[in-house]
């Protein structure tokens, strides 16, 4: 009897400007929308902490970003700002442009390098006029974004500092990929809105347990299970309610 061998049939990747595209917003829009946004898109690579969105300022660029993490804080006016959001190649900047809005309230920087294909503001309302597919998409992320945030600040109120610590590396890695998170502990405290002291306890507790190893200024996850279960649970929240909410989109 003769060998039978099965074909596999390439599937194509998108690109821009040769480019392929990871971000999840932008992937099997409908042919027109595709041709609508792609055009509009630029690839940029960004590092950290560049700005990305300004709060009470116009939005100037829209971001779909392609890899790395970027952090959405609310700020007072004494300059101090908590993390209220993570955002990777799931999401995207300029939410309010999507609902015919101009401007931010929140501030967004990029917390770990990578890249993101851009658009302008003006651009970008202009385009979602002809693109109800994309339109939706970011208004349902913009619905999971104000979800995160609401449990984040619920987080921040209600646990320890090991917890939230546990909580924030998960849904980091989640964005990321790999076991690597490169971030200092300055940075950690920045984005716990807590004292660097509190962060070395937290992240000296959590590796004295054999969950993570931290050594200048990254931060690797040895064992993810634990990690889950020493975290509280806002991570386990935040990620049933974002799969509900993604079955129901389809």
């Amino acid at each position: 009897m003769a060998n039978k061998s099965r074909v596999l049939t390439a599937v194509a990747v998108p690109e821009i400007e040769g480019n392929p595209i990871r971000n999840e917003i932008l992937l099997n829009l409908p042919g027109s929308e595709s041709d609508s946004i792609y055009s509009e898109l630029t690839f940029v690579e960004l590092r950290t902490p560049d700005l990305l969105q300004e709060s009470e300022q116009p939005i100037k660029y829209g971001y779909f970003i392609d890899s790395g993490l970027a952090s959405v804080l609310n700020g007072m006016e004494d300059g101090k700002s908590v993390e209220v959001g993570l955002s990777g190649k799931e999401g995207c900047t300029a939410l309010p442009i999507a609902v015919g809005l101009k401007t931010s309230a929140s501030r967004i920087i990029m917390q770990v390098a990578g890249s993101a294909f851009r658009i302008t503001g003006e651009r970008l309302a202009k385009v979602l006029q002809e693109c109800p597919v994309l339109e939706r998409r970011m208004q349902q992320y913009g619905q999971i974004m104000s979800m995160q945030g609401a449990q984040v600040a619920v987080c921040n109120r209600l646990h320890e500092v090991d917890e939230r610590l546990a909580r924030w590396l998960l849904m980091s890695q989640d964005r990321l990929g790999g076991d690597l998170v490169p971030l200092t502990q300055e940075f950690l405290a920045h984005m716990l809105g807590t004292r660097r002291s509190s962060v070395t306890v937290a992240a000296g507790l959590l590796q004295k347990a054999g969950l993570i190893s931290y050594n200048r200024g990254e931060v690797t996850v040895t064992d993810r299970g634990r990690l889950e279960d020493a975290a509280c649970e806002c991570y386990e929240l935040i990620c049933r309610h974002t799969a509900a909410w993604k079955r129901e989109a389809v």
